[in-house]
């Protein structure tokens, strides 16, 4: 098979999660624990960092992979979804897996493949586990997919486990409040393994507090132990000053410029120090190189990533209340004269409450994600209208972005989001 065809064939055989939502959801770790028992454990044959959350969890295993990568270790790096390319998920070194190594891997473990049908998920965590494997790599940032306690990544004994934030998001699969999302990321806390929680919350707080104490397992929660302030903008860096408990003041610049970093770096900080502590050799040159070029380094795309200066246009991946509430306080703080969104969502998100975070007063043009989940434009119009938001519709996001291109001065804003997919279906990226 070519790697077209292999992957035509893993998305015809197994259910996909960004396709078909919820229902590619398994709520155990079975599936998982049966295929790492095929391939012999590999999960067990390196040292890892688990890293959940509701947002930030992406941008944080970033910011480690590429802090240990500029220390000298080789690192792996899981993550999903993909953006462009389906071996976007698997790296070393910032380094995308060989469309070689995914039609090899399914050619020879087709007959088990078949046999347990895991979802798409499952198969991709067999995968890099057994990839990060046979590379010998020395450590692994592992990402989860969803929530923790019944990730496919939860199979995995890390030398640290970081939980960004607690957020609205997949309630359907994880609960209704905050501290049921909570107990599913808290899962992910092993016996006797320090944990860092990125940001405090009072409903969240005593959840991780119980966990930590039944598994015995050191906790540090990075708003105690760290302040982080943004200083300014440089070269489209952002600028922030990190101050620890003994008052020792450092300057970082981050490739990544969203204000939520902030937050991020919180919590990349504090898994620093405590890695330290487990005899990883991490200089500050090396955390300041990882911070500074994070994008170049690991390859991430679609955080807050400027694709042109004039007009000023800008994407980001965020898709919930929590993470674009974030991104449009600091879209308010941009001067710049008119505002246009590009915007396509998923149906299993609450549109209605998101739509009510993005102002009256800015240009809508909506489209559609190139995936079976996406909203409708004309649902999304009807529910744009009960907030008092007007747009039209341009299905696809290329088209969207040439159209108002034509309209915007070099003084404007043109955003694109509301969904990873939308992001993704970018040409520019």
């Amino acid at each position: 098979m070519t790697y077209k065809q292999t992957i035509e064939y893993l998305y015809s055989l197994l259910p996909v999660f960004h396709r078909i939502g919820a229902k590619a959801f398994k709520a155990d770790l079975s599936n998982t624990i049966k295929l790492c028992e095929y391939l012999g454990n590999p999960q067990n044959k390196f040292k890892s960092i688990h890293i959940a959350g509701t947002n930030g969890k992406g941008s944080t295993s970033h910011y480690i992979a590429a802090i240990l990568q500029s220390a000298g270790y080789k690192t792996g790096l899981y993550t999903s979804p993909h953006l462009k390319d389906y071996t976007e998920r698997f790296r070393i070194n910032g380094k995308s897996i060989q469309k070689a190594n995914i039609i090899a891997f399914v050619k020879k473990h087709k007959s088990i493949i078949e046999e347990l049908k895991p979802s798409f998920f499952e198969l991709s965590v067999a995968i890099a586990f057994d990839y990060f494997a046979k590379q010998g790599v020395d450590i692994a940032v592992i990402e989860v997919g969803l929530g923790g306690r019944l990730d496919s990544t939860n199979v995995i004994t890390p030398e640290l486990s970081v939980i960004t934030n607690i957020g609205f998001d997949h309630t359907d699969i994880l609960g209704d409040t905050l501290s049921k999302i909570a107990f599913e990321k808290a899962g992910i806390i092993k016996p006797n393994v320090p944990v860092v929680v990125s940001e405090r919350h009072i409903e969240t707080d005593t959840v991780f507090k119980d966990k930590a104490k039944e598994c015995k397992s050191p906790i540090f929660f990075a708003e105690d132990n760290f302040q982080i302030s943004e200083k300014g903008e440089n070269n489209l860096k952002l600028i922030v000053e990190a101050i620890n408990n003994n008052s020792d003041r450092k300057i970082f610049e981050s490739q990544l410029i969203g204000k939520y970093q902030l937050k991020n770096l919180a919590g990349v900080l504090q898994a620093v120090e405590i890695l330290k502590t487990l005899n990883y050799d991490i200089s500050d040159y090396a955390i300041h190189k990882g911070i500074s070029e994070v994008v170049t380094l690991t390859g991430l795309k679609g955080r807050w990533q400027i694709l042109s200066q004039q007009p000023l246009t800008i994407c980001d991946t965020a898709h919930n209340e929590h993470g674009l509430s974030i991104v449009l306080k600091q879209i308010s703080r941009l001067e710049v004269k008119r505002k246009y969104f590009i915007l396509g969502f998923v149906k299993d998100k609450n549109v209605e409450e998101i739509l009510k975070l993005f102002p009256k007063d800015a240009e809508y043009v909506f489209c559609e994600a190139d995936t079976p989940r996406s909203m409708s434009t004309e649902n999304l119009i009807e529910i744009a209208q009960l907030n008092n938001i007007s747009g039209y519709s341009i299905l696809n996001v290329n088209d969207a972005l040439k159209k108002v291109n034509k309209l915007a001065s070099k003084d404007d804003l043109i955003y694109i989001g509301g969904s990873t997919f939308v992001v993704a279906g970018l040409n520019k990226l």
